[in-house]
């Protein structure tokens, strides 16, 4: 029986989200890596991050987004499951509204970290 366990996400874009995983300071490995859980299990995954004790969480595409895939039971980072994610989603939502805006001819012009957490940003595309 498999220990894994796979949350669902709002993840779409690979590279956004190793984008995030950069800036919050998380070394992570890509290219179909294995996540290790107990006893030797193993889990496919794209993005795959080790922990200090053996025990790894990844990403892995489902076919319409990228879960959450790890051992719950051996979870050792510094943030719950719930705040990890939080975390690596709203890095994920800037990176990708950054690189969608510029795609289409915008550019960041003001950005404010508001107190609750949240980022404004305003983004403005000069025409001729």
């Amino acid at each position: 029986m498999s220990h894994f366990s796979q949350i669902k996400t709002q993840i779409r874009n690979l590279e956004s989200l190793q984008d995030a995983l950069t800036e919050l300071g998380i070394e992570w490995k890509s290219a179909s890596n294995e996540v290790r859980g107990y006893r030797g299990q193993t889990h496919a995954a794209e993005v795959s991050i080790e922990q200090d004790n053996g025990y790894d969480i990844g990403f892995k595409w489902n076919g319409k987004e990228y879960e959450l895939v790890a051992d719950l039971q051996y979870w050792r980072q510094n943030l719950s499951v719930d705040g990890f994610l939080r975390q690596v989603t709203q890095r994920y939502a800037y990176h990708t509204v950054v690189k969608e805006t510029a795609r289409v001819g915008f550019a960041v012009t003001e950005e404010k970290q508001n107190q609750d957490g949240s980022i404004r940003l305003v983004v403005q595309r000069w025409s001729a």
